[in-house]
């Protein structure tokens, strides 16, 4: 494991500096079928070139375009979605409102279903979730970049680079879920997933159910190196299925502690109130009786 939080640049890992490798990072492009050909990821004139970051050991991917490596995830959301030999498609980015027309926010990826006659027949959802970065990437990325040759094996501890998953559950994957997932399930529409092992490793246990009785479909990947083409492949882990009442239920309902900790907790910010003679946060009885 390099001494430095850089994955994967532009597609690459950093000792790939390979003439296809270095060809992406000059030109500044995306290998994973973004929406134009350029990398487009934080800023579009100086783009973000990390696709994943190293985290404790692990990969951890932080762009959600990385997923669309060979378009594996719209294939399997679609082998969930509908009826073998089913004719569909794909549409990104599309706008959901509520009853007040009010956003709901966009939908990844909405595949749909169509009869020979171009009319649709029925459609389904896929949300792609990547992960949050704490710290600061875009320094050792550019510090990188200056001179891939001299930087491939760097030692970067300058900024605490790591993957965020509990923003990335709390402030991503359940208000999706919350909003538009709940309007689909409204519609009886299935969904689907798509995440990361490592982040799908970072939730509570799911209720799981069959293919057959599941409205939601977990699509979970790893990302596996090939040696022979020093880069690494998305690769399917396993798919969970679920309904999606009993996991957003699972998701977002905490897990208590004991509430003694807490008390231990309480009982401490007592002691230094009363040890140090601190005034009261708020006016007691007789204070109020006073005025």
């Amino acid at each position: 494991m390099p001494n430095h939080p850089l994955a994967e640049v532009f597609g690459f890992p950093t000792d790939n500096l390979s003439a296809a490798a270095e060809r992406y990072r000059k030109n500044k492009l995306c290998p994973y079928n973004n929406k134009v050909p350029s990398c487009t990821k934080d800023k579009a004139k100086d783009p973000l070139g990390v696709c994943s970051i190293f985290d404790g050991g692990q990969i951890a991917i932080t762009c959600p375009v990385r997923f669309r490596q060979d378009w594996q995830i719209v294939e399997d959301a679609a082998n969930f979605l509908f009826p073998t030999d089913t004719t569909w498609t794909s549409l990104q980015e599309i706008r959901l409102t509520d009853a007040h027309g009010k956003s709901a926010g966009n939908i990844d990826f909405v595949l749909v279903a169509y009869d020979e006659t171009g009319q649709i027949t029925d459609f389904g959802s896929l949300e792609v979730q990547a992960v949050y970065i704490s710290g600061n990437v875009r320094r050792p990325f550019v510090r990188y970049m200056s001179d891939r040759t001299a930087n491939k094996d760097m030692v970067w501890t300058a900024t605490n680079v790591r993957a965020d998953y509990l923003s990335s559950s709390r402030k991503r994957l359940v208000p999706q879920m919350l909003y538009k997932g709940t309007i689909l399930q409204v519609w009886k529409k299935k969904q689907t997933v798509a995440l990361h092992r490592a982040f799908y490793e970072t939730l509570p246990e799911l209720p799981e159910v069959s293919q057959d009785e599941a409205d939601v479909a977990w699509l979970i990947y790893d990302l596996e190196l090939s040696q022979k083409q020093n880069q690494y492949q998305l690769a399917p882990h396993k798919t969970i299925y679920t309904q999606f009442g009993p996991a957003l239920r699972k998701i977002t309902t905490p897990e208590a502690g004991a509430i003694e900790a807490f008390v231990n907790k309480l009982q401490a910010k007592l002691d230094e109130k009363l040890e140090n003679n601190y005034p009261p946060d708020a006016p007691t009885l007789a204070d109020v009786i006073k005025q």
